[in-house]
Parts: structure tokens; C-alpha cells; sequence
């Protein structure tokens, strides 16, 4: 009997392989894997799905944005933390902005701006004081939610997030009269001074000015939940104390009991409270 060639017997066996491989990794490993996912954690394997009113409203561990169409908060319920993904699940991820990040790109005509980190932070944190009925300032921040930065050069000091005509936040610097920033121009030589201001502790919490690192937590703070609750019972006629009591339904503890802190559910939280 004639033998095959070398040649071609190693090419039968590299497509045997690539067959059995396949079934094995590509058709049974996948089948078992989903069997058992489905049998033990059904619904977590299903997307941890929460359900009411007949129909899915949303994912127990997947944040979630409570506006009406034009982006505005609707106030009878809680609001989530802010989402630097928009709250979508297939672009989960963070802005990548470090603490550095202080300097605004002023918009010119053909050309949109950006903001920096920091003026994102007051911008929020603005929106939320007034939302809130509470002071929305924090350190480092104009009273007009930008980054109180400036750039100082010999002789001159500009406020680089503030754009003309708009008042510098401050007047001086050092004996040096403070300007607007004109867009367009390079400010990139001049030394940059974040003005800490005299704000103190801010009433408005760190997470509702500051997205998480996937974009996607669905939980806020205790601290932020009970900043909330006076304006979520006003606009839904509850007393604030049956409010609070629904927060502290919604609650998880610290994991493993000892890491992290607990958290507040904003899904559960605005379900429960649709439920009242």
C-alpha cells in the first residue's frame, strides 16, 4: 500500500485538529459553560434584568440616566452618578482625565472647545447645588462652575477658563490685574495657578461630580441619596421620613463586609419609591 506524502499527512492532521478543536471549544466548552451559568446564576448570566410593570425597566447593576428628553433631571427621582460612557453598555469606560487636567479648551468659531476635568467637576457640581437647594460650591471652583485657573506670565495673569468678556473670578494676583481669556489665543507658556478659593467642605458629594471608572456604576453614596431626598418627597408628597426609610431598603452593605462603603441601588431606590 503507498503510503501518503509527508507533506499531506501533516496537512490532514492540522485539519483534524482545527476539527476537533472546534467542536470541542467552539460548540461543547461554550454549551456547558452557558448550561451551567443558566442552571446556577440564571439571572445574574441574564444580565441581572429588573423587571415592573409587566416589562424590563432596566439592570439591577447597570447605571442609568433619570432625565426627561431634553437631558433635565426629573425630579421626583433619584439621580444617578454621573456616567462618562452616557450610560451606554457597549461603550463602558471612563473619561481618562487625571487630576491635572485644569486647563479648558475655549471654543473658536469652526472648532468646539473641551473642557477640563476640573471644570466638569464644578459644572456639576453647580447643576446639582442648584437642583438640590444647596450651595454647589468646592474648591478650585468660579462661582460660574469653571475651573478657577490661572496662567501666570510676567507682568500679566489671565483666568484661562473663563472667556471674554466674562469678570475674572478674582481682580489680582499677586499685584498682577487678573484677565478674561481670549479664545484662540496660546496660554500654554504661562505658569499655571489653581486658586483653592475659600469654599470649604462642599455640601455637594464627590460622586455627583465625578464619574466611576466604568461609567456604569448604578449606585450613589449614601451622602448623595440623602442630598436627594428632600426634593424627592416635596415633588412626590411623602413624608421625608418614609423616604429615608425606602434609602436605607435600597442600601447595600460594604462587600465581603469590610470593603468599600455602603451604597444606595438608584434603580431599586426609584422603583421602590413608585411603588409607595
Amino acid at each position: 500500500m503507498n503510503r501518503l506524502p509527508s507533506w499531506l499527512r501533516r496537512h490532514l492532521a492540522a485539519v483534524r485538529a482545527v476539527a476537533v478543536l472546534t467542536v470541542l471549544l467552539g460548540l461543547i466548552y461554550p454549551l456547558a459553560t452557558t448550561a451551567i451559568a443558566q442552571a446556577l446564576f440564571n439571572g445574574k448570566a441574564n444580565g441581572s434584568i429588573v423587571r415592573a410593570g409587566g416589562k424590563d425597566v432596566g439592570s439591577a447593576i447597570i447605571g442609568q440616566s433619570f432625565t426627561d428628553a431634553d437631558g433635565k433631571a426629573v425630579k421626583k427621582y433619584f439621580q444617578s452618578r454621573p456616567s462618562a460612557a452616557g450610560y451606554d453598555p457597549t461603550s463602558t469606560g471612563a473619561g481618562n482625565l487625571g487630576p491635572e487636567d485644569v486647563v479648558d479648551v475655549l471654543p473658536v468659531p469652526g472648532a468646539e472647545g473641551r473642557q477640563s476635568l476640573l471644570t466638569r467637576v464644578c459644572a456639576r457640581s453647580k447643576a446639582v447645588g442648584e437642583l438640590e437647594g444647596v450651595s454647589g460650591a468646592r474648591p478650585y471652583c468660579t462661582a460660574g462652575g469653571v475651573g478657577a485657573v490661572l496662567k501666570v506670565f510676567p507682568g500679566r495673569a489671565v483666568s484661562v477658563n473663563q472667556a471674554c468678556p466674562a469678570a475674572p473670578f478674582v481682580t489680582t494676583y499677586q499685584g498682577l490685574k487678573v484677565e478674561c481669556a481670549k479664545p484662540g489665543e496660546d496660554y500654554a507658556a504661562g505658569r499655571t495657578v489653581p486658586v483653592p478659593g475659600g469654599s470649604g467642605t462642599p455640601a455637594v458629594p464627590a460622586d455627583a461630580v465625578t464619574a466611576s471608572g466604568s461609567g456604569l456604576d448604578p449606585h450613589i453614596s449614601l451622602a448623595y441619596a440623602e442630598l436627594q431626598a428632600p426634593r424627592v418627597a416635596l415633588e412626590r408628597g411623602l413624608p421625608l421620613d418614609r423616604v429615608k426609610a425606602l434609602i436605607d431598603e435600597s442600601t447595600t452593605g460594604r462587600a465581603l463586609g469590610f470593603m468599600g462603603e455602603p451604597a444606595v441601588n438608584v434603580l431599586q431606590l426609584n422603583l421602590a419609591l413608585d411603588r409607595s
